[in-house]
């Protein structure tokens, strides 16, 4: 008699399988945090890219191109809003569902979402997943990090719960109670996230001069470029500027002068060009010129033609959206804090200053170096993605820098130049928006092989600079 396969034998070598599948990426997870989160992040956005290529994620029912269907889930995974069709002509609910979730997800970013599968998995954060976090995310204590990654999903539960509601009277009023409330859910999540996707034909520009349309969408891009160090220590310390931490007050600090700077600068660029705002009053153009420089922050939404602006206002904006938000936040960019450390660097050399010193606190050297490196390898990467884009495309380079530097910052301001493109372009753009939002550094940590503790150090040699 022959007797067949053990079913309880089975479920053991499953089991056993399935127990050195997860050891193996418990290991990987500790002692790579930073490629994990690349790895995890990269795949997030192929598996939106594959959602979006089917034919029930688009209105016609048929295929989008592979690149368009790139080119909107690597955009909406990285809270970047560019696009190559018209979000709310071309995409079925399904699909814009399934922008919508990408949105979400990529705006809890890229090491909560390392972190928290770390945690499922490992049921507890090791110390190289909690230094990485501490790091990269701005935990001041280890301790602080498992509180740190609880404040990222309530605050922006609760944050976007809030924008939906004040959304959603004028949204109904003017749509009706189901159209109403659809797009009052999804400007509160692309706003917060910094995302910049419309679920209107003809995008902001139809409710121009709603100020409760776009007051809270403004609002929630601010709050949402802030970061959520910042959020942690504003929920801890209210308003005692005393105890802020040196990040919350840089952060808050440069970015209302850069708001505001930017508004003003708008305001004076634009204030006698027809084509933008030459013919409102005073007061729109004033306004006009806040929602503009607080999109720049890495909002993304647009009530006026960027394509419209003159040259100046172009290069105005490449150096606002180039700085882009703060720290850990949904904005991109170098980051405000990077900008701060920079200029008071600057500040100290001009004074003679040895030491980096701001509110009777000193900023290490390191973080001078950081910032540099932030700087420089984010200029890289807008100066390549440019020169292979002038290489294919014939456009001005005010147009094409424009673009590669929304894509870089997850800006998604546009002069319209992404639905140009060739496939060739629009996956440049698509690997930009990923080094974009993963970050300058985070990018580099990831593809680290090792890192190295010498022991030793050589003599010093100061050479000739400038």
């Amino acid at each position: 008699m022959t007797l067949g396969p053990d079913p309880r034998s089975d479920a053991a070598l499953a089991r056993g399988r399935m127990r050195s599948s997860l050891r193996s990426v418990e290991t990987f997870l500790r002692r790579s945090p930073a490629q994990a989160a690349v790895g995890i992040f990269v795949a997030a956005a192929a598996v939106f890219s594959l959602l979006l290529a089917l034919p029930i994620a688009t209105v016609e029912g048929r295929s989008m191109p592979v690149q368009d269907a790139v080119f909107t889930a690597v955009s909406a995974i990285t809270v970047t809003g560019l696009t190559t069709v018209d979000t709310a002509a071309a995409w079925s609910p399904f699909g814009l569902g399934v922008i919508l979730v990408a949105i979400e997800v990529g705006g809890l970013g890229v090491i909560t979402l390392a972190l928290l599968l770390a945690r499922a998995i490992t049921r507890k954060l090791g110390l190289g997943g909690r230094v990485f976090a501490q790091q990269s995310i701005g935990a001041p204590e280890l301790g602080e990090v498992r509180s740190l990654l609880t404040i990222v999903v309530v605050t922006t539960v609760s944050v976007q719960g809030v924008l939906a509601v004040a959304l959603a009277p004028p949204f109904i009023i003017a749509e009706g109670w189901a159209e109403g409330l659809w797009h009052a859910v999804f400007y509160a999540v692309s706003s917060f996230n910094n995302a910049g996707f419309t679920t209107h034909v003809d995008g902001l520009g139809i409710y121009e001069g709603n100020l409760f349309v776009l007051v809270p969408i403004m609002i929630g891009v601010f709050v949402g470029s802030l970061g959520f160090p910042v959020f942690l220590t504003l929920i801890k310390n209210r308003w005692d500027h005393s105890r802020w931490t040196l990040h919350a007050k840089l952060t808050l600090s440069t970015a209302v002068i850069l708001m505001l700077v930017g508004a003003v600068a708008w305001s004076v660029f634009e204030w006698s060009d027809p084509a933008t705002v030459g013919d409102m009053s005073p007061g729109e153009k004033i306004f006009h010129g806040l929602f503009a420089s607080t999109m720049m922050r890495s909002g993304g939404f647009a009530i006026t033609d960027s394509a419209a602006s003159t040259t100046t206002t172009l290069l105005l904006s490449d150096a606002l959206m180039f700085v882009g938000g703060g720290s850990a936040s949904t904005a991109g960019g170098i980051k405000v804090t990077t900008l701060a450390v920079l200029f008071l660097a600057i500040v100290a050399e001009a004074r003679g200053t040895k030491d980096v010193r701001v509110a009777r606190r000193t900023i290490p050297d390191s973080i001078l170096r950081v910032a540099i490196s932030v700087t420089f390898l984010g200029a890289s990467l807008v100066l390549t993605a440019t020169t292979l884009l002038t290489l294919t495309h014939d456009a001005p380079l005010d147009r094409i820098l424009f673009e590669v530097i929304s894509a870089f910052a997850t800006c998604g301001l546009s002069v319209g130049l992404s639905a140009e493109l060739d496939p060739f372009g629009k996956y440049v753009l698509s690997v930009l928006m990923l080094a974009g939002r993963i970050g300058p550094i985070g990018l580099a940590a990831a593809l680290a092989v090792r890192h190295r503790n010498v022991m030793y150090t050589y003599a010093s040699e100061r050479p000739i600079i400038g």
